[in-house]
């Protein structure tokens, strides 16, 4: 069966996950976790793509990615995973893949998903039980975007920006963010259309309802409904 196309065009940002093949540990050590965050921070300069947000998990990473150009993400992948192979197959003494076969994407094609995705992305370990906040756990970007923690490799995106006039008050904004947990239905829709590789539309779905409900029935309403949708 053909691989599907991925949906990536230049500037537009990207939830990214790179697997462990059958789920094997790709971190023994916090040294295997700081050479993998420095190869990264070296394929993103050569490839030209922000990282926003990521979270390395112990058999998988998410990453919330801007890539310049249509082929820079995969650039930047393919370059980080024959570096970061190389270096665990000579540190354990292994040989063969690592990597779960190609990495799986998801374009953003909102504004309110992409701080949405910036959160699921740094509370995984908290979902997983491995932290109790994310403030608990130390590799991720949490630190970097709610406490303004010295690392080169998170570049903000316009979005994380637009939180605040200063760097104090937009930490302060984001951090804010994580007071109530993401609903259930996000959850779950981010982790289908990431496997899918396809946009996802669980706030496209969310509009239409609250529409729906606030609103009354009637033919005006009807006609209201569909410009609604169709924006």
């Amino acid at each position: 069966m053909p691989r599907s196309q991925r949906v990536v065009l230049p500037g537009q940002p990207l939830h990214i996950i790179q697997r462990g093949n059958n789920r094997s540990t790709c971190f023994v050590c916090d040294d295997d976790r700081e050479m993998y965050l420095q190869t990264l921070h070296r394929a993103s300069l050569i490839s030209e793509c922000a990282i926003h947000a990521y979270v390395l998990m112990s058999n998988h990473v998410h990453m919330l990615v801007t890539p310049a150009a249509a082929r820079a993400a995969g650039h930047m992948m393919q370059t980080l995973g024959q570096r970061y192979v190389r270096y665990f197959n000579e540190r354990y003494a292994r040989s063969g893949t690592l990597w779960e076969g190609r990495f799986r994407s998801m374009a953003i094609d909102s504004d309110q998903y992409f701080l949405a995705c910036s959160r699921y992305v740094e509370t995984n370990p908290v979902r997983a039980g491995m932290a109790a906040s994310p403030e608990r756990y130390r590799w991720s970007s949490f630190g970097r975007n709610a406490r303004g923690e010295p690392n080169a490799l998170v570049t903000p995106h316009a979005l994380y920006l637009a939180l605040g006039r200063d760097a104090s008050s937009r930490q302060a904004a984001y951090a804010g963010l994580f007071a109530e947990p993401l609903e259930r239905q996000l959850v779950d829709g981010i982790r289908k259309s990431t496997n899918a590789g396809v946009v996802l539309r669980v706030w496209r779905e969310a509009r239409e309802r609250e529409f729906v409900r606030t609103r009354s029935g009637g033919v005006a309403v009807r006609h209201a409904r569909r410009a609604e949708i169709t924006r």
